[in-house]
This record gives C-alpha cells, structure tokens and sequence, in this order.
C-alpha cells in the first residue's frame, strides 16, 4: 500500500469503478514487487500478483484469452490478457529491463477487441517499480475533468450576479 494510505473497502453490493480498482491493483504490485524484488519470471509475478487481488477480495482471472474478429472470422486466442480484475481492468504484466512501445500498443489492442476501458501494463523487471508502470485508457473519462466541469459550472453560475 502507499505510504500513508487507507486500505480500500471492499463492499460487494457496490461494483468498484476501474480507477478503484487499478489503485487496488497498484497497492498489491508495490507489495509485491517489494517482497520479490525484480528479475523473476513473468509468470511468478502473475500469481503473486493474483494471489494478493484475490486476498482483497477482489475476483482475478488469469491468462484470458481475447479473440480477435476479422469480417466473418474469429480467432478465438488472437492474445490472452495476463490478468483481468473484476472483468474490468486488463493487467499486462512484464518482467524486462525496459517496456518497449509495443507493449502498450498490444495492451490498447486488447482492451478495443474485449471492449474494457482501462488496463495497466507493470514491468517488474524494473528497480523502481513506479518507473515501469503505465495506465493505458481506452475511450474512459477522466474523472478528473468531470469534477473540472462542475468546479466550472459552479462559478459560472456566480457570473449572473456580477
């Protein structure tokens, strides 16, 4: 968890939003990343990864495959998503000594063919593990610029009495 953070609560009757979720999913691949350290496989950080998500209660699939739909064709393994969170956040899951462009570009791919809004590609290869992680959105707000808008409309509304 970060530093002077509260852990989240998880109330099964109210689904999490995806920035929810990715904070969740980041605070577990900080305690990870802090306990493992860099340089293991891939696929060691994907079941730590998915064991801690799953210690928060939150429901994980692993290795998901994404089919990929060309006119009346279907190839129903065209990629395999690392980890899906809630069925909402796509998690890719590197362990290089560099994420590569690419890798960010498959991750988009991925959440366009299964129609997600947000996936966060994590690179445990890297010392600081802040250094390599990258949000990737998909046609999602920011809810940042909805709170902008009302802070606007607020103060516009003053306007009138000026």
């Amino acid at each position: 968890m970060s530093a002077g953070s509260e852990p989240m609560s998880i109330n099964p009757q109210v689904p999490l939003t995806e920035n929810q979720l990715s904070k969740l999913i980041l605070d577990a691949a900080f305690k990870v990343h802090t306990t493992t350290g860099p340089g293991l496989l891939e696929s060691i950080y994907e079941a730590t990864l998915a064991y801690e998500l799953r210690k928060a209660g939150l429901q994980v699939e692993r290795q998901v495959p994404i089919p990929i739909r060309y006119e009346e064709l279907t190839f129903d393994e065209g990629f395999r998503a690392d980890l899906l969170v809630e069925g909402k956040v796509i998690v890719e899951l590197k362990s290089v000594e560099r994420l590569a462009p690419v890798h960010a570009k498959q991750l988009l791919t991925q959440l366009r063919l299964s129609d997600r809004r947000l996936g966060l590609l994590i690179n445990f290869g890297e010392v600081r593990l802040k250094d390599g992680i990258q949000r990737i959105a998909n046609g999602m707000p920011d809810e940042r610029a909805g709170l902008l808008d009302k802070f606007h409309s607020f103060f516009a509304s003053f306007a009138f009495f000026a």
